[in-house]
């Protein structure tokens, strides 16, 4: 696919180095040695050695001896982690004891290792639920400065170019926060708008999606969306945005001039907002199941270092995929 080879070549311009904590999953085992193979990233493995090496030689991998095998039971900065933690988590009163216990979890020690500048980002999710691997990033890596919200973004290639550019359109958010208020959800809109140009490459027209278009309902939600689009301008007033907009006036020229005449969007959107996480969840899996599109992410938005999280049914290709966009955000490209 040309837009995932482009990322590629990027990464490879700058190579980084991905932890991968979930390093004994048959998966994520397979993209890493697709990865080491394809050249555009180191790769970290955390598991036990042994096992790793001989789940590698069952599935016939090649290449995983490439990678950087770390055993969380026995490694020479254990010591030099659960003293980050701690310095981390003082003021949450985490003891020694907790501290210990916590390293061992390849969740948090995979966080530690970006913190201490051992890794450069984290792709995680396989077989761990998204509160699990988000959980000790928020807690040690934390948001970037000046950033309030998290949000997760993704990158929906459809099968034809009908919609979208060129049948890309970028879905936010869809993995994090369950109902942004309208100042998150102006946050989320400029971040998934920067997301769109320097991940995606191109320039975002922004849709604040509601089941209302320019006044057709009356609800507090719709003021919401209303509020949200007002401010996002008012924090990027480069950013094509317009709001709210009911879906099909978003993406629909001919729908868009009845609905929303004058609109900058002009049914062109290749940026959706949804309002809440419960509607962009839905609609990214329906898209993703039932339009046969591509789903690349969640590609978080809003961390201090690049850590993203895969849907526990991804195929290994977007294990592959996600370590790709996560190399290109830790070499700054995001």
């Amino acid at each position: 696919m040309e837009f995932i080879n482009k990322l590629k070549a990027k990464a490879r311009v700058n190579i980084k180095r991905i932890v991968l904590p979930e390093g004994m999953e048959e998966r994520t085992l397979k993209a890493a040695d697709t990865i080491i193979a394809e050249e555009f990233a180191k790769i970290i493995l955390i598991g036990d050695p042994k096992a790793i090496v001989a789940e590698a030689n069952r599935l016939g991998l090649s290449n995983i001896n490439k990678a950087t095998v770390v055993d969380p039971a026995n490694h020479d900065k254990k010591e030099t982690y659960i003293n980050l933690l701690l310095e981390l988590r003082k003021s949450k009163g985490l003891t020694r004891m907790q501290a210990e216990e916590l390293v061992l979890n390849p969740l948090y020690l995979a966080t530690l290792m970006i913190k201490n500048g051992d890794a450069d980002g984290e792709v995680a999710g396989a077989q761990n639920a998204t509160g699990d691997v988000l959980r000790p990033a928020f807690q040690i890596v934390k948001t970037a400065p000046g950033i309030s919200v998290v949000s997760g973004a993704f990158i929906m290639i459809l099968p034809t170019d009908e919609f979208g550019e060129n049948g890309i359109l970028v879905f936010a958010d869809g993995a994090v926060h369950p109902n942004p208020t309208a100042a998150e959800l102006a946050e989320i809109a400029v971040a998934t708008g920067k997301t769109t140009r320097s991940i995606v490459g191109i320039e975002p027209r922004v849709a604040m999606l509601s089941f209302s278009t320019k006044g057709s309902a009356k609800h507090e939600m719709v003021d919401k969306v209303v509020e949200a689009t007002r401010l996002a301008k008012e924090l990027d007033p480069s950013l094509i945005i317009d709001g709210e907009l009911q879906a099909d006036a978003a993406i629909v020229e001919a729908i868009a001039h009845q609905k929303a005449p004058g609109s900058p969007i002009g049914g062109k959107a290749n940026v959706l907002v949804f309002p809440t996480l419960e509607t962009g969840n839905i609609c990214y899996k329906l898209v993703q199941r039932m339009a046969h599109a591509e789903a690349i992410g969640p590609v978080l938005q809003g961390m201090a270092a690049p850590i993203n999280d895969l849907s526990r049914g991804c195929s290994v290709s977007d294990i592959v995929n996600l370590v790709a966009i996560t190399a290109n955000q830790a070499a700054g490209n995001a």
